[in-house]
């Protein structure tokens, strides 16, 4: 039993670290820092498209390999080895990010985009660990110890660039732009630090092998295949995974055009990033609260909770025109992000089918990272046409609608036992209803 509380506390740590490339790269300083340094000699548009572009080109990738690499995974049992390779792959882009000077766009655009893709990469495996690690009635307190966590852990490291920005001559630092670079390196060096835990102590979950007469990537695209046409058994996942790529697409959106948003609309940089802090450390108890809820009323009807608020978040920012507007749905997005997205994760984990995880966590992977591509480009292109980018954030009202809407006819515990009738080849597994 102690042995499983620590390998569950290594995988915690592991969000404790990597966030740290959510926070301080994604959402709050590498934004500010391409607009203002990294595309300085460009019109303030140009910027602004160049690194939505960037965005949508990372996680479009991820998006494709997501099935792939997870279907590998399960073939190969090597989740470990492929978390710990694309883990490698951000946490170098992230050093390498320190090298970006004045009009070096294309290399911050090329590495942020290598560092995003180890980033989600990573988490593929990462998630694929969940239903190993934690039994049923565990997943959630396990899964919201993961995001409270990675919320403890971004904010720390935010909070510590924050006062380099800020203040760069107490850290012996020439400015703002030098106190910026560093900052990147350190998300990197912190990342590594806190990953250590979970690659020493994970065990992956031993399996026999087939024999194999083709490539892993062969492999890969045939388990992809067979997946698309197996998901089809899985009703009650299958509408999970829709009214989650809705929602989730709202979510995403969210997280990584707030930035810009809120410096469009004439938000100082320093409220800005100062407001994504707050977010990170209001995150902590609620990420717990959210997880807490769930074992009392369900976490169906508490994942509903969050979407809720979302959908007020949206609409209030439509009429958002100052500095403490900001705040106030800095403070909102932090109550309910991390409730959201681990209920969603404990949730899904319970209807995946046994021995396929990392193939299943796939498809979850492309169902979120998809919808990383579609809402910033509606986001974009009705602001574009409309000049008005409060019409952008309106439009994705239809995306938080739509996903609870579809989220009513999910029932989870039917969903439990198909996983578990299908995961028997002779379909003899008796399955005492939750």
């Amino acid at each position: 039993m102690e042995n499983k509380k620590k390998i569950q506390r290594s995988w915690m740590l592991y969000d404790f670290g990597n966030s740290a490339f959510a926070t301080t790269i994604m959402a709050a300083v590498l934004p500010v820092y391409y607009s203002s340094v990294a595309a300085s000699g460009l019109e303030d548009g140009l910027a602004t498209s160049y690194w939505g572009y960037s965005q949508s080109i990372s996680v479009l990738i991820v998006a494709v390999l997501a099935p792939i690499l997870g279907a590998i995974s399960d073939f190969s049992a090597a989740k470990k080895k492929f978390l710990q390779f694309f883990a490698f792959m951000g946490i170098i882009a992230s050093v390498l990010l320190f090298f970006v000077g004045e009009g070096d766009y294309i290399l911050a655009s090329v590495l942020f985009i290598v560092g995003s893709i180890g980033f989600s990469g990573a988490n593929i495996f990462y998630d694929g660990f969940l239903p190993e690690i934690a039994d049923k009635d565990e997943m959630d307190r396990v899964s919201s110890g993961g995001f409270a966590f990675g919320y403890i852990g971004g904010g720390i490291l935010l909070s510590i660039n924050v006062l380099m920005i800020l203040n760069p001559g107490w850290f012996g630092l020439a400015d703002t732009a030098m106190a910026s670079r560093v900052s990147f390196a350190t998300v990197g060096v912190w990342w590594l630090l806190f990953s250590i835990p979970l690659i020493k102590n994970i065990k992956e979950e031993k399996k026999s092998l087939v024999k194999r007469d083709q490539s892993y990537i062969a492999i890969g695209f045939s388990r992809v295949g067979n997946t698309f046409k197996e998901i089809k058994q899985y009703k009650q996942l299958l509408i999970f995974l829709l009214a989650f790529w809705l929602y989730n697409d709202g979510i995403s959106t969210i997280i990584r055009m707030a930035t810009i948003y809120g410096s469009e609309i004439g938000i100082a940089q320093n409220d800005l990033i100062i407001a994504l802090l707050i977010t990170q450390f209001v995150g902590i108890p609620f990420t717990f609260f959210f997880g807490w809820l769930a074992s009392i009323i369900t976490a169906k009807k508490a994942l509903n909770i969050t979407l809720f608020v979302y959908l007020g978040i949206v609409i209030l920012g439509y009429f958002m025109n100052s500095s403490l507007h900001f705040y106030i749905l800095a403070i909102c997005v932090g109550m309910v992000q991390g409730g959201a997205q681990s209920l969603s994760r404990s949730i899904y984990g319970r209807m995946v089918p046994a021995n396929k995880h990392a193939e299943f966590f796939g498809f979850y992977g492309i169902s979120s990272k998809f919808a990383a591509v579609i809402g910033p480009f509606m986001f974009a292109f009705i602001g574009q046409i409309t000049g008005n980018s409060r019409l952008g954030i309106i439009s994705l009202v239809f995306f938080f609608i739509i996903g609870i809407f579809l989220l009513r006819f999910v029932d989870i515990d039917q969903g439990i036992r198909d996983a578990e009738r299908l995961s028997d080849p002779k379909g003899k597994v008796e399955v005492k209803p939750k």
